[in-house]
């Protein structure tokens, strides 16, 4: 039986394989800059000079979180990146010219709360009052307005400490704080301290959605560079697939994350890409509109109106 799955990647290959026929108008003297974090499926498409060997010229450009990658994205410094979903939604709320081109599901397994063994907070209703780190605007945000939702609480119940994650760790392991709002792979690193206990993963609370973005003009002028960088994505996702090991050393090499965290935060990877389709944008929307009642952003906004309209995107609709 065809799944929906299977004919969004069927509607990917054509609309790659028919755009990668084009002429490739400007590609080799362009080079696309691409903003990534330690971790997933951008690291293999670098690390395997993925697009380098497709002649696409390629610069790499690294960022600790996704709302300083949308800054850069947003002054033109880089032309595409990957991202939590919550970035993209202050983005757009702040008139950020970005655009969605691609996405990739999550379940909520590479987030959690995490807070100290033998601390004060052992259940949801405990943060109320306490002093929880995440970095503002980061999926981990989100994850905090969810699971204090969960709890009956509003982040008007919480001290929040807006912290980029090598300063949330340092923070956690002194325990100047309370709870912390993370994901992979911090999340997998602090988890072997026998002193870190889960809160709870965002698994079942707040199920969302990675995204690749790229700005608006770059994607409408670089189409065919945008779909060749997607494809070239699913490309590394079917490697990581077939070498789970090999994934996990290359990844450990790159963050400096011991192997056996590494290991764990590979596996709990989603590395291949897929277009916007309803449920997705549906999804995001419901992020944007919580955070605008909760005024956490100034407005509401529309999310569907920064969706590259592109046959990428067309052939999951």
């Amino acid at each position: 039986m065809t799944t929906p799955a299977t004919l969004t990647r069927r509607g990917f290959a054509a609309a790659a394989a028919g755009l990668l026929a084009m002429p490739a108008i400007g590609r080799a003297a362009t080079a696309v800059k691409i903003g990534y974090q330690k971790n997933g499926s951008l690291v293999i498409v670098r690390q395997q000079r993925l697009l380098e060997q497709q002649g696409l010229a390629a610069e790499f450009v690294e960022f600790t979180s996704g709302p300083s990658l949308l800054e850069a994205l947003n002054a033109g410094a880089v032309d595409f990146g990957a991202t939590g979903d919550t970035p993209p939604i202050f983005a757009q709320a702040a008139g950020s010219g970005l655009v969605y081109v691609g996405a990739q599901p999550l379940s909520g397994a590479n987030e959690a709360v995490l807070v100290r063994h033998g601390g004060p907070v052992h259940t949801l209703a405990d943060l109320k009052g306490r002093r929880v780190a995440f970095t503002k605007g980061s999926s981990a945000h989100n994850m905090v307005v969810k699971v204090l939702a969960k709890a009956g609480l509003t982040p008007s119940d919480i001290q929040p400490v807006y912290l980029q994650p090598p300063d949330a760790a340092a923070a956690f392991r002194s325990g100047s704080l309370d709870a912390w709002a993370i994901w992979d792979p911090f999340y997998a690193i602090a988890q072997v301290d026998p002193a870190t206990k889960v809160l709870t993963t965002a698994e079942g609370i707040a199920p969302s959605n990675s995204f690749f973005v790229a700005r608006r003009a770059f994607a409408d002028g670089q189409a065919d560079t945008v779909v060749q960088v997607l494809h070239t994505i699913n490309d590394a996702a079917a490697w990581a697939r077939a070498n789970p090991e090999k994934l996990a050393q290359m990844l450990s090499a790159v963050t400096g994350v011991p192997i056996g965290p590494q290991r764990v935060s590979a596996a709990r990877g989603v590395y291949a890409v897929q277009p916007l389709d309803p449920h997705i944008v549906a999804q995001q929307q419901e992020i944007a509109d919580s955070f605008a009642a909760l005024r956490i952003i100034p407005a509401k906004i529309d999310v569907q109106a920064a969706v590259w309209t592109h046959p990428w995107q067309l052939a999951a609709r």
